[in-house]
This record gives C-alpha cells, structure tokens and sequence, in this order.
C-alpha cells in the first residue's frame, strides 16, 4: 500500500520516470529541468491535510550540486515556532515556511543524510497556526538505496 501511495505521490507529473521503488522509498527523475530525487509518503500524518505531505531528498542541488531535505509538512507550520526533524536521538531545525520545511544549510542536509542511512524512522515536528502540535513520521527503511539511485540518475547531467 505504501508503494502503491509513494507511486501516486511521485508519478504525477508529465515527463517524471521511476528509477526504482524500494520499500517505502522511490527514486525519480523529471526530464525538464532535469533533477533526480528520492520520495516517501509519510506512514503516519499527524494532521489532516488538503495535499499529500512528503518527505525527499533533491540530488545535485544548488551550484554546489549536493543532496538538499525538502518535506512538505501534513499542515501549515505556525509561523516563527519551530520545526524539528528527529532521526535517532539526533534532533535537526529546520527552515519553514506555511506547509514547506527544508534544511537551512549544506551541512545540516549532509548531517540529515548520514543519519537516515543508519535509521529506521524519522519524524518531522511542528506547532499549526491553531496552536496545536502535529508529527509526521516516516520508515527509513530503502532511503539509503532511492538516495543513491537518485543520485545515479542525474551523475551525468
């Protein structure tokens, strides 16, 4: 089911070929511009949502061309709480804005990266613009391989 779901999430857009699905996990790539990412859906929204919430890893982002966090949160982020990304007992902020959160910086996505490889689960915390926390939590497992399928896919571009 969560396959079937990560599919539907990712498939969407014109011009996007699957480069493999692996658990809950898929890599992907958009021909124009061309990029290559890996996708989830979360396996538990801690809020009702009008869209379909979203954990990726973007390869070869930015002039740097390295690996970028991008979610997409189960709600809108109350604006100036904090968002916080936790991987094992590593705990990361991140940048939000409404439902979008990301990473603030080169080191903290390498950091964000290197503990997903060794972790079962994540979870993406926040407080709504009512004043009520929500979590979204994701399984880790097969991150590591759509990670590295994505970053396979555009080696060349």
């Amino acid at each position: 089911m969560i396959a079937a779901a990560l599919l539907l999430l990712a498939t969407a857009a014109e011009g996007r070929a699957t480069l493999g699905v692996w658990q809950s996990w898929g890599a992907f790539r958009d021909a124009a511009p061309a990029r290559c990412f890996a996708i989830a859906a979360p396996i538990r929204a801690g809020a009702a949502s009008r869209w379909r919430p979203f954990a990726s890893v973007i390869s070869r982002f930015g002039r740097e061309r390295r690996s970028a966090i991008f979610v997409r949160l189960s709600a809108a982020a109350r604006i100036g709480a904090p968002v916080t990304l936790a991987i094992g007992d590593r705990r990361f902020t991140l940048s939000a804005r409404e439902s979008a959160a990301w990473s603030p910086d080169a080191a903290t996505d390498r950091a964000i990266v290197a503990a997903m490889r060794g972790a079962r689960s994540m979870s993406i915390s926040a407080v709504a613009p009512t004043g009520r926390p929500f979590a979204d939590s994701y399984a880790l497992t097969g991150a590591a391989t759509a990670i590295d399928a994505a970053a396979l896919g555009c080696a060349h571009d």
